[in-house]
């Protein structure tokens, strides 16, 4: 018999990450093992600076792990989505790979699936608490989420928060286009799905570096931003009411 399949998944898009990645799955093995079956999915975006071997020797530990290696380096979306697309639960988690993002914080973010009977709640998006940024990022971040806000009224004060959860077969329906994952409330409304906010911990870079700049977020910002409003004016608007096929028509006749 195939391997039962995991009541959700653990996905960590990261890139020269080596100083954190090891810590960071022996933490969300730790929060996750009470919680249901799991599995944790690793997107290596053609690191440089030796992540390869820290997880190399993690794949040897007996931990429901799966590593992805991209080619070249595809940025954050990329990686979401190719780690989403490998993962097999059918609620997907995702944080960053830096630490920033405390692993104590998941149940919180699980817990809403398991009280949505009808399968209405699509995302759940984590609102960060006490920053533990620098006064430029977090002004950065101030300003591109309320000009966000504005133009695609999604409700959601911090899209930037890398812990989420949300419905596999909800986040494949989306479009896909670069740093889409800074846009998942507004794209999951459009596509009528419920959302809800819960507020998570934030923590201070356990090592390494950040790999954006402010300038670098907001020069692509301008133009993703224009991208989601057109997308979201341009949705499907009717849904399917119902569905007969030729056979059912014929034999309802027949019954009759």
């Amino acid at each position: 018999m195939p391997p039962a399949l995991p009541q959700f998944s653990i996905v960590i898009p990261a890139r020269n990450e080596a100083a954190n990645i090891a810590r960071l799955i022996d933490e969300i093995a730790a929060v996750c093992a009470p919680l249901g079956s799991y599995e944790i999915v690793v997107v290596d975006d053609a690191s440089e600076d030796g992540m390869r071997a820290v997880l190399d020797k993690k794949l040897g530990e007996g931990l429901p792990l799966t590593v992805l290696r991209h080619d070249r380096p595809g940025g954050q979306s990329a990686a979401l989505h190719s780690g989403v697309t490998a993962a097999r639960g059918g609620v997907i988690c995702t944080l960053d790979g830096d630490g920033q993002n405390p692993p104590a914080e998941l149940p919180k973010l699980l817990a809403p699936f398991a009280a949505d009977a009808e399968e209405t709640l699509g995302l759940v998006a984590g609102q960060r608490l006490n920053r533990q940024d620098t006064w430029t990022k977090k002004a950065a971040s101030r300003f591109a989420n309320r000009l966000r806000g504005a133009l695609l009224r999604d409700g959601t004060r911090d899209t930037g928060c890398g812990l989420k959860a949300f419905r596999r077969k909800a986040y494949l329906g989306l479009p896909f286009f670069r740093n889409m994952h800074r846009y998942l409330p507004a794209l999951f409304l459009r596509d009528g799905w419920r959302i809800m906010h819960v507020d998570v911990a934030h923590a201070e870079r356990w090592g390494g570096q950040s790999h954006y700049t402010n300038i670098d977020r907001a020069l692509e910002g301008l133009f993703d931003l224009a991208g989601v409003a057109w997308l979201i004016r341009r949705r499907k608007s009717c849904r399917v009411e119902s569905q007969t096929r030729a056979a059912e028509a014929e034999d309802r006749t027949w019954m009759s």
